[in-house]
Formats: C-alpha cells, sequence, structure tokens
C-alpha cells in the first residue's frame, strides 16, 4: 500500500498548520529512508542536513557517552536542535528497531521555521523572548551614572574644593590618591564639620572628608544603590570598576523615580528595633516575588532583589548583636554562602552562613562571638530563614574560626579531596562577605582560586561531586517525577533542575579562574574565558534561564493561591509547548554533565 505523505501530515503537529497547498508541495520534497536496527542515523558533532519524522519504528536519541537521553517513536520527529543551531548535530541518534524515516531536507526545513511562527515556535527550543517591564531600579547603574565625576587630591584646600563644587552645581567632590577613591566630601559635609565647626577655609579636605566611602561597580542594579543608600543613611554613591573611579550615582539623580517595595522594605529593615519587627518586614518578601514575577522581571533580577534583603536583615541583626554584646574584641566578617551566597535566594531559603575573625583572636573571644552568632542567626530563623538541615551556620564553632584556621580549612579540603571535602568546598566556593571587615576575605578567596586550579585530582572529584544531582529525565520524552510521598508525581526544579547547573557552573569558575559567584554570572564570564565553549554556554544559559523562571512562576502562583511556596511542580501544570521547551533545558543539561565528565567540557 502506497504511503499517503500528505495525509501523514496533515495529521501530524507541526505540519496540520500548513494548508493543503503547502502540505502538497512539502510532501513533494521529502524523503523516506529504511533504517536497520542497530544502524547509526547521525553523530554528535557530525553536520547534519535533515529533519527526520519517524513513521515506523524507535530511535534512540544519545549523549557523547552513549546514555539514553530520550526513546522516541512514531510521529516523533529529531534532529532540530542541530538544524535551529549551527548545522551541526548536538546528540547521537541511533535505530533501535528497523526504522521508516521521512526525511525533510535543511533548506526546506529553514523554509518553514521562517514562514511559519507556528512552526518556529515549536521547533525553536532557546528560550523565548517576552517583554521586560522597563524598571528604573532593575537597570544597570552605568545607565544612570554621571561618568567622569568631579575629583580632587586629598591635599586640596577646603575653599578651593567648595568653589569647585559651585561653578559646576554638583553636590559633592571625590577625593581621589593615586588614582584610588580616599574619600568624598559632600555640600552636606561642608554645612556640618566646616561651617558649623568654624574649621579654617584652607584645612585640606583630607581632614574633614569621609574616609573609605561605600563604593558599587557600574554592573550593579540601580536597586543595589537605593538599598545600599537607605540601609546606611548615605546620600552619594561613587562607581568604581577594577579599582578605578568611573561615576557618580546621587539621591538627588534618583529622587524622581519612585523606589520599589524592595528599596522600601530594606529601609525598614535597616531601622527595625528588634528582631520581631525586622521579621515582619521580611515577611512581605512573597508578596514582593509576585509583584517582580507578574512585572516580568528576570530571574536574576527577582532573586538578586530577593537577596538584598536577606543581606540587609543579616546586617541589621548584626548591628543589634553588637548593641546587645557591646564592640567586638576583634574584627570579623560574616559571610553567607549557599543561595544568599549567590545572590539567588527565592521564596523559600534557609540560612548558610559562616564567621571569620581576625587571627589576633584568643579562645576566651570566642565567648562573644558564639552569643553574636546565636543571636544573628536565631533571628534569620524568626524571620523565616530556617536554620540549615545540615548545621552550616555560624552557631556551629567549626564554622566560626579565625582567618588562619579557615585557610587551613580551604588547604586541607583541597588536598585530600575526600567525599566530605567536595561537599564543603561546594558549599564555601559559594562565600560573599555580608557584613564586617571585607579584608579578611579578600586574599583568601583568591589563594583558594588558583590553589584548587591548580589541583587536577581535586578539580576531577569536585567535577564527579557535582554529576550526582540528575535532570529528571523519563524516557520517552516525559519526565522522571518523584514516585511516592507528599511529592509523588512532581518534579523538584531545584535539586534536579537549579543544582546541576549551579554545580556546573562552580566547576567552570574553578576550572577558569573566575571571581564569580553568581551561578548566571559564573556562566557568562566561563563562556567570555574560553572556559566552556561559546555554543555549549549559550545553551546552558538559555537552560537555566527557562528553568529558573518556571521555578519562580511556579512559587508566584502558589503564594497568589495562598500556600506557601515550595520548589516541586507537577508536569501536569505546564502546557504541552512548555513541557516540551523544559524537558529540552533538561536535556542540555545532561549533555553539558556529560561533557564534563568526559573531561571535554564543551558542547559540539
Amino acid at each position: 500500500m502506497a504511503l499517503d505523505i500528505e495525509a501523514l501530515l496533515s495529521h501530524t503537529h507541526p505540519y496540520d498548520v500548513l494548508t493543503e497547498a503547502e502540505r502538497t508541495t512539502l510532501a513533494a520534497k521529502v524523503g523516506l529512508e529504511e533504517i536497520a536496527a542497530g544502524q547509526t542515523i547521525y553523530e554528535q558533532g557530525a553536520p547534519q542536513a535533515e529533519l527526520f519524522l519517524i513513521l515506523s519504528g524507535r530511535v534512540d536519541i544519545t549523549d557523547a557517552n552513549g546514555e539514553v537521553l530520550s526513546i522516541l517513536g512514531p510521529r516523533n520527529s529529531f534532529g532540530e536542535r542541530g538544524l535551529m543551531r549551527d548545522g551541526i548535530a548536538a546528540v547521537t541518534a541511533k535505530a533501535a528497531e528497523d526504522c521508516r524515516l521521512l526525511t525533510i531536507p535543511a533548506e526546506i526545513f529553514h523554509q518553514l521555521v521562517k514562514e511559519h511562527p507556528e512552526i518556529n515556535r515549536f521547533f525553536d527550543r532557546t528560550r523565548p523572548a517576552r517583554p521586560r517591564r522597563k524598571d528604573v531600579t532593575t537597570m544597570a547603574l552605568a545607565e544612570l551614572m554621571t561618568p567622569n565625576p568631579l575629583t580632587c587630591p586629598p591635599e586640596t584646600p577646603l575653599i578651593e574644593a567648595a568653589r569647585k563644587m559651585r561653578d559646576l552645581r554638583v553636590s559633592c567632590i571625590i577625593v581621589t590618591d593615586s588614582g584610588k577613591v580616599a574619600g568624598i566630601l559632600t555640600a552636606r559635609d561642608l554645612t556640618n564639620r566646616v561651617l558649623a565647626e568654624g574649621v579654617p577655609y584652607e584645612t585640606p579636605v583630607r581632614e574633614v572628608m569621609t574616609r573609605g566611602p561605600v563604593t558599587l561597580p557600574s554592573s550593579s542594579l540601580v536597586a543595589d544603590v537605593l538599598h545600599t543608600m537607605m540601609e546606611r543613611g548615605i546620600t552619594h554613591m561613587p562607581v568604581v570598576d577594577a579599582g578605578k573611579l568611573t561615576g557618580i550615582l546621587t539621591q538627588t539623580d534618583l529622587i524622581r523615580f519612585q523606589a520599589t517595595s524592595s528599596a522600601a522594605l530594606i529601609q525598614d529593615i535597616a531601622r527595625a528595633p528588634d528582631s520581631t519587627a525586622l521579621a515582619g518586614f521580611v515577611g512581605r518578601i512573597p508578596e514582593l516575588l509576585v509583584q517582580l514575577v507578574a512585572q516580568q522581571n528576570a530571574h536574576q533580577v527577582v532573586t538578586r532583589l530577593i537577596t538584598d534583603i536577606a543581606d540587609a536583615a543579616t546586617r541589621r541583626l548584626l548591628a543589634l548583636a553588637e548593641e546587645k554584646l557591646g564592640p567586638p574584641p576583634v574584627p570579623y566578617l560574616w559571610l553567607a554562602c549557599g543561595s544568599q551566597g549567590r545572590q539567588e535566594q527565592t521564596g523559600v531559603s534557609d540560612q548558610d552562613n559562616c564567621l571569620i575573625l581576625d587571627d589576633a583572636a584568643t579562645p576566651p573571644d570566642d565567648a562573644y562571638f558564639a552569643e553574636l552568632a546565636k543571636f544573628v542567626s536565631d533571628g534569620l530563623d524568626e524571620a523565616g530563614y530556617f536554620y540549615c538541615p545540615g548545621d552550616m551556620m555560624a552557631t556551629n564553632i567549626k564554622w566560626r574560626q579565625p582567618l588562619r584556621v579557615w585557610r587551613d580549612y580551604f588547604r586541607g579540603w583541597i588536598n585530600t579531596p575526600n567525599p566530605e571535602a567536595q561537599m564543603l568546598a561546594s558549599v564555601m566556593f559559594d562565600l560573599r562577605p555580608i557584613g564586617g571587615d571585607f579584608s579578611l576575605f579578600s586574599n583568601l578567596q583568591a589563594e583558594t582560586l588558583e590553589a584548587a586550579g591548580k589541583n587536577s585530582i581535586f578539580v576531577a572529584h569536585m567535577i564527579a561531586n557535582s554529576l550526582k544531582h540528575h535532570p529528571p529525565l523519563g524516557l520517552f520524552r516525559g519526565f522522571a517525577t518523584v514516585r511516592s510521598g507528599e511529592h509523588k508525581n512532581q518534579i523538584d526544579l531545584k535539586m534536579n533542575g537549579v543544582v546541576p547547573v549551579v554545580d556546573l557552573g562552580r566547576i567552570y569558575a574553578l576550572q577558569g579562574g573566575l571571581t564569580e559567584v553568581n551561578t548566571r554570572a559564573r556562566l557568562q564570564a566561563a563562556i567570555e574565558a574560553g572556559a566552556v565553549s561559546s555554543t555549549g554556554g549559550r545553551d546552558l544559559l538559555d537552560a537555566y534561564d527557562m528553568i529558573a523562571e518556571t521555578r519562580l512562576a511556579h512559587q508566584a502562583a502558589q503564594i497568589r493561591k495562598g500556600a506557601a511556596p515550595d520548589n516541586y511542580m507537577a508536569p501536569s501544570d505546564l502546557s504541552d509547548f512548555e513541557r516540551s521547551h523544559l524537558r529540552d533545558a533538561f536535556v542540555v543539561i545532561k549533555t553539558m554533565q556529560s561533557a564534563a565528565g568526559s573531561g571535554r567540557g564543551i558542547l559540539n
């Protein structure tokens, strides 16, 4: 019996969107192939010139290591990823049974996706672009700052600095020494510290300037500026990139813009009189998450703003602790790890933190820091950042040690990469300073990255450890869901979706000696530094964006329904289109894991 190709296409999506005339034309241009069981249809990395549609039989899609990613049957198409990307096969396709395949030449395929949005939408596995709300607080600081701000050296007389400010009609002057920001002098300083105190006008600005002002890089969000200004009561933000002054942003510059609710929360938290009041402010995060997702902010913006609140809460609790306990006996630094360290907190987060003490600390000093850690961790728990199940907190004396001990920790983990060391190193490579003396961390981070990157055995163990979290891929184009319990028939978007990408990003950062801690920033830096191929890196970045945004949308939907947000989602909650693209995102992650595990680290 002759095969009626046109009739077959009319009942197979997405070819059913074509008109009868278009299907007739297409039917005349397709080919027909008979493939014997066991025969390879195409190899990963080989040029790809056709799209395939299965008429009968079974095709297995495998990665470079031969692991099955999908099992396809009649009416399934395959080969579109390579054709849509660069004409190079992204995976391997092999006939598991005798197969009859319809073949569509690449030029015909590209013509179809160009002329028919529905067909393009079906086959295009990149993250669909969607409009973003243009809000000043989610803009980069570079877009609003004033470049080349007014500067002067430390020995400049106050009268000369004031005249420069008057002539240029600016409210501050940045004091620089050898090209670096040494201080800032504002119009308010001239009023309060000079005129009111009768300071001679010939006095050098260094005598009255604010030393070591808070600065931010131009890549920061305007929201970061708002949060810092409101938390610390400052009105001017010098912008510094790679140690060089590049701009200034003042509160006056921002006064015409409406502050986001995240900035208002930061301000409330910075003024909270106690942990109970602070917990009330932090409790508004779910409402903020719903608002930010509804405004279609990118996931990295949403998680950054939410993490900023956790940072502010931590710093306020540190200040309240010092008010209660008195000044610390030696300098210290409070750091966050986990999602807070990576600036990736969502609507549900535990606390992961530690303390680095100055090497001048003595054993009796620990009594003070034990009380401080308990006060802060208890306050965070009261605010909804529940205690770490693994006790990875500063309340554990193991994670409350002098800098020299921390150096020994990292040195030991790198030199003896046993399973515990791998786990601890994975957590601690995501450290980010929150409050205290930041200088206690800068050299430690650089030393650790350099030592770890040079130890090939440690890197190999870290790679192996990073592959323990598997994307939820089932066979037959489905998902591997939880089999029993409270979350039966659901997928864990965190542990099986986000975490595998977090692990890969950490590996790329380690291999490339990259200082970024945020996962998306790590992936972008890895692409730029060549730590991962540009093609594979871009695919992984798209996959990560899709999964992270699906996770946030899921949490926002739960909150709107009055439920507590979590990371478990039923695939049935998604449309067929969303399920197809989400599964493809998991396939990309699996492929990149396979590449990392084989030592290639690329996706050809």
